[in-house]
Parts: structure tokens; C-alpha cells; sequence
């Protein structure tokens, strides 16, 4: 079975990267990687990176530790039909959705993120499953057209497809964007581009942030 080992984000400023994850703090979560990049890009880079938590107190301890650390907040933490969260986005551009699933707090913040998962935005849901599905991925959950969800070994960051424009409401951001997605995944399935330009590299050590 195919997974995900890395992400990887391109910044433009690597210092200032690194010092808004160190305090943001879900990098070991992710197996996140940093590269130097000045790649055009505008707009919505077309993917985000979701943290589920056990409890509202570990959604407001991470959106706050990212806003504190110069993130800015697209959706502030509240409740929601599905639970509690919140969506951020980064000094360097990447997106943040932190979330789970309890609408009341029943203790303190845990300081755990139990899964991450990076949500791709499509142009089309179906054909971009049979790709990864052809490239060795197993389908774990699956909303026909609109949500496919990748299966994946125990703590790996698993991988989600949205279509772009629903991906973009999601997160409260505009569907428009060029350029870069500034995103490599490294795992089994590399190296390859999928219909939507993301790009996987072959797996390789990894530098945790």
C-alpha cells in the first residue's frame, strides 16, 4: 500500500519558515520538511493541511500559537455542524485547518494531534482517485464525487481529494490562483505529477521541523 512519508513546503524565506514552525509546533505530526523556493505563485495554492485533535482546548492552542507566531486567521476557531475549529494561514502561505470533532471542552488542551491529513483540491475528484488508486493507494473513505480519503499506516499523514472550488469554501478563501502550489509530497508512490500538477518525489530521510 502506497503513503504519504513527508511533506514538504517550498518558502520563499527559510529562516522565517522555520521559526514560525517551531512555534506553530505540528511539525513531527506531519513529517514536515522545508526548501527554499521563489517559484511564482498567487492565489490558492490549491491544497491545506488539516490537524485533527482530540478537544476545543488543542484547536485553540494551536490556532493560537499559529496566529501569535504571525499566522493569519481565515476562519477563527468556533463550532460548527461537525465540531470545533479553526483555519489559518501561514507566513510562507501554506493554509491550516485545525479541528475536532467535540463541540464541548472537557478538559485541558491535550497537546496531541491524533491524525494529519493533507487535502488536495481537484479539478475532478473521480479521475484523480483513479490515478492514485492506480499508483497503489487504497481508498479508504469515499463521498462518490465530492471527498476521497486515502488509507494509510498507523501515524502517516494520509491523503484527502476535495474538488478545488469546494476545498477553497472550505478554508474561506477565494477558488483563483496561479503558479506554484509550492508542495512536495515524498512517498511510495514517487515520482510522479498527478492531474493537477502536485508533485511527489521517491521517499528520502527526513527532516522534521
Amino acid at each position: 500500500m502506497a503513503s504519504i512519508h513527508s511533506v514538504t513546503l517550498e518558502v520563499a524565506d527559510l529562516a522565517a519558515a522555520e521559526r514560525f514552525y517551531a512555534a506553530f509546533g505540528p511539525g513531527a505530526a506531519l513529517q514536515l520538511r522545508l526548501r527554499a523556493a521563489d517559484t511564482p505563485t498567487t492565489g490558492f495554492r490549491g491544497f491545506a493541511l488539516a490537524l485533527t485533535v482530540a478537544r476545543p482546548a488543542d484547536v485553540d492552542r494551536l490556532v493560537d500559537a499559529a496566529v501569535e507566531a504571525g499566522a493569519t486567521a481565515l476562519k477563527p476557531a468556533a463550532k460548527s455542524f461537525w465540531g470545533y475549529g479553526g483555519v489559518v494561514r501561514a507566513p510562507d502561505g501554506t493554509i491550516w485547518k485545525v479541528a475536532t470533532s467535540a463541540k464541548k471542552d472537557t478538559g485541558p488542551a491535550t497537546g496531541r494531534i491524533d491524525e494529519a491529513v493533507l487535502l488536495l483540491g481537484t479539478a475532478d475528484v473521480a479521475e484523480s482517485r483513479r490515478f492514485y488508486v492506480g499508483h497503489g493507494l487504497t481508498v479508504a473513505r469515499s463521498f462518490g464525487k465530492k471527498y476521497v480519503e486515502f488509507a494509510g499506516p498507523s501515524g502517516a499523514v494520509k491523503l484527502a481529494l476535495y474538488g478545488r472550488r469546494a476545498l477553497a469554501k472550505d478554508l474561506g478563501v477565494p477558488v483563483d490562483g496561479t503558479g506554484s502550489h509550492r508542495l512536495a509530497i515524498s512517498g511510495d508512490a514517487g515520482p510522479l505529477d498527478d492531474p493537477d500538477g502536485f508533485a511527489w518525489e521517491a521517499a528520502s530521510p527526513v527532516r522534521v521541523h
